[in-house]
């Protein structure tokens, strides 16, 4: 049976947990590339275009500068740097975890200079001087198989008993559909197993490595079925595995669609696909339709409950009662419970609010992703009253405030949500009701990645213990 994966790529200051698929949003800063070629060329265009990506659900954006469709011309570096160098800069300014597509060692050193934390080899690491700009940058490494013609496989004939009473009409010989399956696995994990084993004796370390058999990368449509209907002999080699088959070729060969960009549906088909036979890294153009696609998906067929906290905040009218009310609606959203709610606090005001604050915090349980889940919450403050003024940048009297502080295994970036909570610790309206639910939260969320500040340095300081919040 194919075990789950619950393990962590580790990508230079970030570790993406692999207990749930993750999507990994294309942006080809090309001129050429076969289904977008042209559209993100100007760099401040890539850049909005790589936020928007991560607001609809990516948890990685991968930036190319050199089209290898079939047929594409080869660039020197320094177009490659011009094209993607500010794309890069700016997305990882941001926060975003950010995986460089390209094949060129000074691109590769200059991207993780510029705070890129994978970089997305075509060519598999083959050249040793790629190797020699990772290995000193603790960043991930996607080793991809391009196939230059060795491996592939023929059709087999073979032959029937011809003694068979001549009455039974069958054929002499007949025809497997596909190739020998043997040749073309041999082929593209005995390459990828090479090409990891290389990167782990140069000292990069295994739970840095994710293989791509390369769908498309010099293969006929058969041989690119084959791979993936073998999926799982990629997960059993014991590397994370990424899949790549977003508007393929031999996607439009299987489903009659010679538009890339209509591809779609078959793209997210063949990624259910190998989700469910062991793939986790979902690398696709179409980053709002995969999201829709994976999360119903995953919360159809898979237990995945999470730890998560939720801030609690309100300064209006009955400030305790709209604190349970909101406890109580939070437990009712699908797929979420309430397990704790710490006492409320008095708390000084801070961000520019006028007067005190009544602050909890709420523990839940959650199957949800965190961006669909912060969509609830947000449903809840408007339907317990909360106005928004967009002259105090959020800060303005309100019935209730939600913040998703924090989720297990969970990390993102993006205007709509940023977790863990980039302010939750400096907060000690949130630091100090966690105390109600965890011995140490402090050293908890230290270990998880969250700078809290020492108590000195915070806002929102503690005046009173307001008690328990009555929710249940």
């Amino acid at each position: 049976m194919l075990r789950d994966t619950y393990s962590n790529w580790r990508c230079g200051r970030y570790e993406i947990t692999l207990t749930r698929p993750r999507i990994m949003g294309v942006l080809n800063v090309t001129p050429d590339s076969f289904s977008d070629g042209g559209e993100n060329l100007d760099a401040e265009v890539a850049i909005e275009r790589g936020l928007t990506m991560l607001d609809q659900g990516a948890d990685i954006i991968d930036v190319g500068g050199e089209s290898t469709r079939p047929g594409h011309e080869p660039i020197d570096p320094e177009t490659e740097l011009d094209r993607i160098a500010p794309v890069v800069e700016a997305l990882c300014e941001r926060g975003a975890i950010v995986s460089v597509d390209t094949r060129n060692p000074e691109v590769a050193q200059t991207c993780l200079e510029l705070g890129a934390s994978i970089i997305n080899d075509v060519s598999g690491f083959t050249k040793p001087e790629m190797i020699d700009a990772v290995r000193e940058w603790d960043c991930g490494c996607v080793v991809v198989h391009w196939n230059q013609g060795a491996g592939r496989g023929t059709r087999k004939s073979v032959r029937l008993d011809t003694s068979l009473p001549a009455r039974r009409l069958v054929p002499s010989a007949r025809r497997f559909t596909l190739p020998d399956e043997v040749p073309v696995m041999r082929e593209v994990m005995g390459f990828l197993g090479d090409s990891a084993r290389r990167l782990m004796r140069a000292g990069v370390s295994h739970d840095r490595i994710c293989v791509d058999p390369g769908p498309g990368f010099q293969k006929t449509t058969d041989e690119d079925i084959i791979i993936q209907r073998n999926t799982k002999k990629l997960v059993s080699m014991g590397y994370h595995v990424m899949t790549a088959v977003s508007r393929k070729r031999f996607l439009g060969a299987v489903t009659s669609t010679d538009d890339p960009l209509k591809r779609g549906p078959a793209t997210l088909g063949t990624c259910l696909s190998a989700i469910e036979n062991g793939a986790r890294v979902l690398r696709v153009h179409d980053v709002s339709a995969a999201f829709e696609a994976i999360t119903a998906y995953w919360a159809a067929s898979r237990a995945d409950a999470r730890l998560g906290f939720v801030a609690l905040g309100s300064n209006v009218g009955d400030r305790m009662g709209y604190l349970a009310e909101a406890a109580r609606r939070i437990d009712k959203i699908p797929l979420t419970c309430v397990t704790n709610v710490s006492n409320a606090y008095e708390t000084e005001p801070a961000y520019g609010i006028a007067t005190a604050v009544a602050n909890a915090v709420a523990e839940i349980r959650t199957e949800l992703h965190p961006v669909v889940l912060l969509d609830h919450l947000l449903h809840i403050e408007d339907e317990l009253g909360r106005t928004r003024d967009p002259k105090s940048a959020g800060n303005g009297p309100r019935t209730v405030d939600l913040d998703l502080c924090w989720v297990e295994g969970e990390q993102h970036q993006g205007a709509h949500l940023t977790l863990p909570h980039p302010r939750m610790g400096e907060r000690e309206f949130v630091l100090v009701p966690l105390e109600d639910l965890m011995p140490d939260p402090m050293r908890f969320f230290g270990h998880a990645g969250v700078d809290v500040l020492p108590v000195e340095q915070r806002v929102g300081r503690v005046i009173s213990d307001l008690g328990p919040v009555s929710w249940q």
